[in-house]
């Protein structure tokens, strides 16, 4: 890959990068103080102006987005990057750093500095070890990076921030953040329609009562994205509060987002606000906020392998629930690994119960050439084409105030555009409650 400033090829971050991949075994100190040597040069050399610390970062597709100050860069890269014992280098040029589980960026959170960590659940929900064998539809699903190491007890792994991740964000302030959503229908009555922003989405819901988790078994793939500003994800929503600004939500799945990782690798991700989106939360570890407890997962590392037509089907299965006697929202990833929690203490709403659940899939379309965009959402295709082509949810559950887990009664269904993406819902004996979604944008009846 290759990262362009002021539109041409910088030889300067090309060769600081090769320098960089050679010193794995150099501390985080080591490795921030070669990203502000190799960003230092650029300032000076004739790529950059010499009248701003300012870089002018164009992407992929030769869009030229806002500048950024190199000191802003590494002052939130510092933040970020917490001095790891270990760090592995992934396959896909990921660097996963093994933090200490106390230093964590988590305890930099204001309403955190005194936090007790809780090292486990107190409870799990009824129902979630009792769940048949006989519901499992596809292979076991790792991270990329475990194929060359794992870390260590008493660590977390943590993807670490490099200076081009944020430089590929409008701003320091947004690296890591959702856009804000509209302002439509209230949590009692229909889900979020977020396609006035381009977000368009296929989805199951419940509401109307009060809930204390979800979970899913959800399909992984790696569609194709048009335009790098887009995205595409699947995931669950759990949701408090209005979408007049003081929405609550925690939200997990798998995105495939090259804006915000530099490639098209579908990536397990966790998101959370407080406010609707407006100044709190975040993406996976890219502020503080969620307290992570196991050191097998990292949040925000590429998931590997993934589905392919008529063949393999690969899965991976999240729950999420609230503790009844602490209050935090706990998410476990597989079978067996606790990820961490986010702290009661970060939400309004949600420190009760969650109003409304949603599952499903979501892109940004931006419109480009005035049409509707072709990034595909789940497999690319529609939800009517069935097992190993169109991507799927199973074994939907909800876990209710007396902490049994369940499935949904009464799942609804919504698809925004379904002749672009859409959604159909059904029930059987194995996955018990599950839909096929998806499509691929644009095509005759899309536009």
């Amino acid at each position: 890959m290759q990262i362009s400033y002021c539109g041409k090829p910088s030889c300067w971050l090309m060769a600081c990068r090769k320098w960089r991949n050679r010193s794995l075994g150099f501390s985080s100190w080591m490795c921030f103080i070669l990203d502000l040597f190799c960003l230092a040069n650029l300032v000076l050399s004739n790529e950059v102006s010499s009248e701003s610390p300012t870089i002018q970062h164009q992407d992929r597709n030769s869009s030229l987005v806002a500048g950024l100050n190199v000191t802003d860069v590494h002052e939130h890269m510092m933040r970020l990057n917490k001095a790891a014992v270990k760090s592995i280098q992934s396959p896909d040029g990921d660097t996963i750093d093994c933090v200490l589980l106390h230093h964590q960026l988590a305890f930099d959170h204001p309403k955190l500095r005194d936090h007790k960590l809780q090292e486990a659940p107190s409870s799990w929900p009824d129902g979630v070890l009792q769940e048949s064998e006989s519901s499992k539809a596809s292979e076991e699903v790792l991270q990329l990076w475990h194929q060359v190491g794992r870390c260590p007890a008493g660590t977390i792994p943590v993807r670490r921030t490099k200076a081009e991740d944020v430089l590929r964000a409008a701003s320091v302030e947004q690296f890591g953040i959702k856009k804000s959503p509209p302002v439509t229908p209230k949590l009692t009555g229909d889900p979020q329609s977020l396609s006035s922003y381009g977000h368009e989405h296929a989805i199951g819901y419940i509401s109307g009562y009060q809930f204390h988790g979800a979970q899913a078994s959800i399909n992984v793939w790696r569609p194709r994205i048009e335009v790098s500003k887009e995205f595409s994800l699947s995931q669950m929503w759990l949701l408090s509060g209005s979408f007049v600004g003081d929405l609550n939500s925690i939200e997990a799945g798998w995105q495939v987002s090259p804006e915000l990782y530099g490639d098209s690798n579908p990536r397990f991700f966790t998101y959370w606000t407080r406010d609707g989106y407006q100044s709190t939360g975040c993406y996976n570890l890219l502020c503080s906020g969620f307290i992570q407890v196991g050191n097998g997962i990292a949040i925000g590392a590429s998931i590997a392998p993934v589905s392919s037509y008529s063949g393999a089907q690969y899965d991976i299965k999240i729950l999420i629930w609230k503790d009844p006697r602490t209050g935090n929202w706990w998410m476990r990833y597989g079978q067996d690994s606790l990820v961490g929690y986010w702290p009661a203490a970060l939400f309004t709403h949600l420190r009760g119960y969650a109003t409304m659940i949603e599952w499903g899939g979501e892109v940004v379309n931006t419109h480009p050439r005035n049409q509707h965009t072709a990034t595909e959402m789940g497999s690319g295709r529609f939800p009517q084409q069935g097992f190993s082509q169109a991507s799927y949810f199973r074994n939907i559950g909800l876990v209710d105030g007396s902490n049994q887990l369940h499935s949904p009664a009464n799942l609804r269904t919504l698809a925004e555009r379904p002749s672009c993406y859409d959604i159909k819902s059904s029930y059987n004996s194995n996955w018990g409650v599950y839909f096929y979604y998806g499509g691929p944008g644009q095509n005759p009846g899309c536009r």
